[in-house]
């Protein structure tokens, strides 16, 4: 009995050591410095651009293997349907740094391995060349080299599929790392069913490289930018992937819902030119099935997608309005079936429901300007039942953007403030704060006003107020930063500011 227990207790100890083990070889840019990527065999070129694409075969027997060949094959051949097209018989010069991102050939048996080993090296690179496909993806800015002097790496989180990790590059540029996360749902279920390490790699992997080819594709202010990417071996398996990309901030919506309102229309202003853009993007009208606020990331205050592994272009085929039905959680829609047989607008109008009860319901009316409210309560009701399409709304947006920046939105042509007040040039008061929401600053009352007047209803709203200091701060919009005071005792020099002290209520 005592044997028994020491034994299960190594084998315990065993699978820890090993599990951690993967997961430390595994992280790139991690502590240990990441393996250079294999060179090419014997310098080989890769096949060349516009060689024919040899997608993975399926084995003849084994309903398993089988299975997994199929998997792989419908990856393959979703990632050609959104890689660069090109025009028929032109063929582009290989670039020095460009490699192919997915090797395609089927897995090989040891026999075939062993053939393979015994074969001149340059033979057996031509041929793992042919077995490459070309994916029309630009040569990376960067790539393993920069990676491999990374530093400070930091695990940010992970998916279904991917982990990912902060790190800086050239000592001076933050960037996310995403790669395959070996521990995670999609390869632990494939192990468990297939026992094949190396092809469920592969299999998770493809979605890496369809979100790579979709963020070189889609080129917009609100899709994350792809830096590169790298290759280099890992858990014994070659060429595992890592994809250097824009860093952001992840979107927390209980956050967001604590400032100020010009910030959180900003990020449904970003969304909604995000969603334009996809309706009217280069290749189609592009749906976002995985639509949560986790696929986004804030960069600069703009509004980004990072996740486009479950993007799709596909629109749903019918005979009848009945096979257009959506199904959310609290509403459900049928769409009218073209006479082409396809569902009109369906991918539109998915994202823009779920932008719908995700984002606007929570960010845009709440705090808005009294005289904005109408209009904002309109865009919401009407995404809401998908009265209008994406052109109506991103429209209606754009208004209101320009009603708040023009000052357009602010009633009464003739203001006169209730108070008078005394103007303080190059001057400010450091203390004497009280706080307001939703304020800039979580100690005093930091507002954005469209001029001075502005700044004076709202001193005249608070019973608190006795003064403001306006700053040479500005909004994304060009609104004016205001401190608001609760009193003017101390009042000191400040050649960037400017003071006015209530004088009479």
């Amino acid at each position: 009995m005592r044997r028994r227990k020491t034994a299960v207790a190594a084998a315990c100890c065993l699978a820890l050591l090993l599990g951690t083990l993967l997961n430390v070889l595994f992280v790139p840019g991690s502590e240990l410095p990441p393996p250079s990527p294999p060179p090419p065999r014997d310098g080989a070129p890769p096949s060349p651009p516009g060689a024919p694409l040899e997608p993975p075969e399926e084995e003849g027997g084994g309903g398993g293997r089988a299975a997994l060949a199929r998997q792989l094959r419908e990856r393959y051949e979703e990632v050609l349907r959104y890689r660069q097209p090109r025009a028929a018989g032109v063929r582009r010069a290989v670039r020095p740094r460009e490699r192919r991102l997915m090797d395609l050939a089927p897995a090989r048996t040891s026999a075939e391995q062993q053939q393979q080993q015994q074969q001149p090296r340059g033979r057996a690179a031509a041929e793992r060349g042919r077995a490459s496909a070309e994916l029309g993806l630009e040569p990376p800015p960067l790539g393993c080299r920069e990676l491999r002097a990374a530093g400070g790496v930091q695990y940010l989180g992970s998916g279904y599929t991917k982990a990912v990790y902060k790190a800086v590059l050239n000592r001076s540029l933050a960037v996310a790392l995403k790669a395959v996360d070996f521990g995670g749902h999609d390869v632990s279920r494939c192990v468990r069913q297939f026992a094949s390490l190396a092809d469920c790699y592969r299999l998770a992997a493809y979605k890496i490289v369809k979100e790579m080819v979709l963020l070189q594709r889609l080129r917009h202010a609100n899709v994350l930018q792809l830096y590169g990417y790298c290759y280099q071996d890992s858990n014994d398996i070659p060429d595992t992937l890592t994809a250097i990309t824009e860093l952001g901030s992840p979107l927390e919506m209980i956050q967001l819902l604590q400032t100020s309102w010009e910030d959180r229309f900003r990020i449904c202003l970003s969304l909604v030119r995000l969603l334009h853009y996809l309706a009217h993007s280069p290749l189609g009208s592009v749906t976002l099935l995985d639509f949560r606020p986790r696929q986004f990331v804030i960069v600069d205050g703009e509004l980004k997608v990072t996740d486009l592994d479950d993007a799709s272009i596909e629109e749903s085929s019918c005979t009848s309005n009945s096979d257009c039905f959506m199904e959310f959680p609290a509403r459900n829609f049928t769409l009218p079936c073209s006479v082409e047989g396809r569902c009109q607008n369906m991918n539109e109008k998915r994202n823009l429901y779920n932008a719908y009860r995700f984002f606007f319901t929570y960010l845009l009316p709440h705090s808005a300007p009294p005289s904005l409210r109408p209009l904002l309560d309109k865009i919401v009701n009407a995404t809401g039942e998908l009265q209008w399409g994406i052109d109506e709304t991103a429209a209606q947006l754009e208004r209101v953007l320009n009603l708040y920046k023009s000052g357009e939105y602010l009633q009464n042509a003739t203001r006169i403030s209730k108070s008078e007040y005394r103007r303080v040039p190059e001057a400010f008061i450091p203390d004497e704060n009280y706080r307001c929401w939703p304020s800039y600053h979580h100690k005093g009352c930091l507002l954005s006003v469209f001029d001075v007047n502005e700044a004076m209803e709202i001193c005249d709203s608070y019973s608190q107020c006795k003064a403001f200091v306006l700053t040479n701060q500005t909004t994304w919009t060009g609104r004016q930063l205001v401190f608001f005071k609760a009193a003017s005792n101390h009042i000191m020099p400040d050649p960037d500011k400017i003071t006015y002290v209530k004088v009479t209520d």
